[in-house]
């Protein structure tokens, strides 16, 4: 079922990846406080840690969506 699911979205980059290693990536990658000024939530800015990003980014998609295109361009270079 799951060879499946890939064959349905093979170009998209996202699939298969996780919203936690999303951000595991990103702050790697990134501060907290770059990781706020490229997406304005605060999650971000007051008392950021992965756990409550994770909470607010699941139920916000508009901010789910700013977090996923960050993660596209930082993988890209």
């Amino acid at each position: 079922m799951k060879d499946d699911n890939i064959s349905k979205q093979p170009n998209n980059p996202l699939h298969g990846v996780k919203l936690a290693d999303m951000l595991e990536h990103l702050t790697q990658k990134y501060t907290w406080d770059e990781l706020a000024e490229r997406v304005n939530i605060n999650s971000f800015k007051s008392n950021p840690s992965i756990k409550s990003s994770l909470k607010f980014l699941r139920r916000t998609p508009w901010a789910r969506e700013k977090v996923e295109r960050l993660y596209l361009k930082s993988i890209k270079k």
